[in-house]
């Protein structure tokens, strides 16, 4: 009894987070149509969604953050596959000091990961691409590429572990090489794991902050994604336009854990 009221305690903080935003919003909402002329058109045009919306550096920040974590996705699930694959399949020595190191950006505080980033940048061989990366888009996907990639790798780990080796010995046996069995027997076996590390991937993108804020910088309409528009608007206080911005996001997170449910491995070994 007591372990269900302490995890029901935290369900119902989740719970009740989402839902004092969602009547925020809907407070905000029924406020400006009872003050218009026309209440289902205020309804419609006022509410605090469709004003975000229609903002200009509000869609940029969407669409910026749809290109880059997308960008970001695809890339932390090219590296995942192959570390993961390694360190679930072979055994070497500092295999255990690579499965410490991977999960560095996990454990390391954001704003500690952007200032790393920041840093690295100014020493060869990456100084000389400073310019063109450090406080511009680049930056954006790296900064959210560099923690998303140990969500990835940590999810592909746990697919291979749960997939038999026999079938890759088998095909080996038969004729095929290393690289044959790997690309016609093990891929398709983990290819809902590979769609649950691209969607975590993503999502963790999509909610990245700390680094963006130290390596890419904030600056409107150029490196201003959603979850930075959010501490942009509140920074103005414009509490209304933050709330619709962490909305969109939360609807984002949902949508990506649906395909997770649906398309995914429900064991993500996180």
């Amino acid at each position: 009894m007591c372990l269900s009221v302490i995890g029901g305690t935290y369900v119902l903080l989740i719970v009740a987070m989402l839902l004092a935003d969602a009547t925020y919003m809907a407070d905000q909402t029924f406020t400006a149509a009872a003050r218009a002329e026309h209440p289902l058109r205020a309804v419609l045009t006022q509410n605090p969604i469709t004003v975000a919306l229609a903002d200009a550096k509000i869609r940029h920040s969407i669409w910026l953050s749809l290109i880059s974590c997308t960008l970001a996705a695809v890339i932390s699930l090219v590296v995942a596959v192959p570390l993961g694959y390694l360190l679930a399949r072979h055994e070497f020595r500092g295999k255990r000091l690579l499965d410490a190191v991977l999960d560095i950006p996990i454990v390391l505080p954001p704003l500690v990961v952007g200032l790393s980033l920041l840093i690295l940048f100014q020493f060869p061989p990456f100084s000389w691409s400073a310019r063109s990366i450090v406080y511009q888009v680049p930056a954006v996907v790296i900064a959210q590429f560099s923690v998303a990639c140990a969500f990835a790798v940590r999810t592909m780990k746990s697919t291979f572990d749960h997939i038999n080796p026999r079938c890759e010995h088998v095909a080996v046996t038969l004729g095929c090489s290393r690289a044959q069995a790997f690309g016609m027997v093990v891929l398709p076996e983990a290819s809902r794991g590979m769609m649950t590390a691209l969607t975590l991937a993503w999502a963790r993108a999509l909610g990245e902050f700390g680094p963006l804020l130290i390596f890419a910088g904030t600056t409107r309409m150029k490196t201003e994604v959603l979850s930075t528009s959010v501490f942009l608007e509140m920074n103005v206080g414009n509490i209304e336009a933050a709330v619709a911005v962490s909305l969109i996001m939360v609807a984002a997170a949902i949508a990506v854990l649906v395909i997770t449910r649906v398309w995914g491995v429900r064991d993500a070994g996180l």
